[in-house]
């Protein structure tokens, strides 16, 4: 079995950088006529309050203090490795049915993005905290969007990470059908959650 090269080291100072520049940006307006990208490396638009906004408009009964707490780590993680938090987040929500869950991934499992979900016997990747479990879907993200000339900032948490093949194979959400998951549509319906969340600002 080949062995997963470390990641390169990143200097702290880069990381406060990026820490710094994600958190203002959750806190700031983007123009309302700003886009979103669907390009999984594409710059976001959406700030924590908006990714909160929508999220409770499709689930009320979920709780808004996970949710922002969830929409500021997919800002921030995301930021880290250069991966478009709006699609992310989307892709979560996607995922887990609004944090419902009800599949073979169960909330304690902090698994987003049902990582490694295949069967009974093979019911997903578990993550010891939320923030971990949104690592591991950025980066999983990051080799579906980026080619192997880009490596992660933070230490890897993906054991999936070295199963993505080729490398960078799904630039846009579109690509993700039918590579990431089976359903042909999958990329219109993050596409669709893209263009709702877009209305809520």
């Amino acid at each position: 079995m080949n062995t997963i090269p470390a990641a390169k080291p990143i200097l702290p100072s880069v990381m406060l950088a990026a820490a710094c520049a994600a958190l203002l940006f959750s806190c700031k307006t983007v123009p309302s006529g700003t886009q979103a990208s669907r390009s999984l490396t594409g710059t976001p638009v959406f700030s924590e309050e908006t990714l909160t906004a929508y999220f409770m408009s499709q689930n009320p009964s979920a709780g808004r203090a996970e949710v922002s707490r969830l929409a500021a780590l997919y800002i921030e993680e995301g930021a880290m490795e250069g991966i478009n938090s709006d699609v992310a987040f989307a892709q979560m929500c996607l995922e887990t049915g609004y944090l419902r869950f009800g599949n073979l991934v169960t909330p304690d499992m902090h698994n987003y993005c049902g990582l490694g979900a295949i069967d009974a016997q093979h019911p997903g990747e578990r993550f010891e905290t939320e923030q971990l479990g949104v690592r591991a879907h950025i980066q999983h993200l990051h080799a579906y969007g980026t080619t192997s000339e880009s490596v992660l900032n933070n230490a890897l948490v993906d054991s999936r990470y070295r199963y993505v093949s080729p490398r960078g194979k799904a630039p846009t959400v579109f690509e993700l059908a039918g590579t990431w998951a089976a359903d042909r549509q999958y990329g219109e319906k993050l596409d669709a959650i893209l263009t709702k969340m877009q209305a809520v600002r």
